[in-house]
């Protein structure tokens, strides 16, 4: 039994590393200054933006639906072999999402992984408790990740 799941770790491993691969250039990591950084309260995940290009990120009153099927598409491309919406995996659950984190946090997420790992305390707390497993870079637009964020508003907490 112990070789089944060894070797379902190794197939799962080889598969996000073909998904984390792209034909996309890699993203320019953005630069963030101590400041930018020290600037968001690690211990008050409210006021935390995280690291990356996202400052403001508005939501309608009203949930765009065609916004939201588009990130439901892009997640489930990019992001489903990591993330399920209703339990953790190798990465979190996403149902309920902005009771634990701001949209600008979520999208710098997708966006800039390597330094939201690198400058922001939460990051550094979630690679820790996911093993160490990083997020891959998926090279999305923010136009994909704000299709992404709309798409975890239509997510329920079971």
């Amino acid at each position: 039994m112990e070789s089944f799941h060894l070797a379902k770790n190794a197939l799962l491993m080889v598969l996000l590393v073909s998904l984390a691969c792209s034909d996309k250039p890699p993203r320019e990591e953005p630069q963030t200054s101590d400041a930018q950084v020290a600037a968001a309260d690690p211990n008050d995940w409210k006021s935390n933006k995280g690291v990356g290009p996202v400052t403001t990120v508005s939501f309608s009153a009203e949930i765009d639906e065609t916004l939201a099927e588009e990130g439901k598409n892009i997640f489930a491309a990019k992001c489903s072999a990591c993330h399920k919406p209703n339990k953790k995996y190798i990465g979190p659950a996403m149902a309920g999402i902005y009771e634990r984190r701001t949209p600008e946090w979520t999208m710098n997420m997708i966006l800039n992984p390597d330094g939201m790992v690198k400058d922001d305390p939460i990051a550094r707390e979630l690679l820790m408790e996911y093993n160490g497993t990083p997020m891959a870079n998926q090279n999305l637009t923010e136009e994909e990740a704000r299709a992404i964020v709309e798409y975890f508003r239509t997510l329920k907490s079971e």
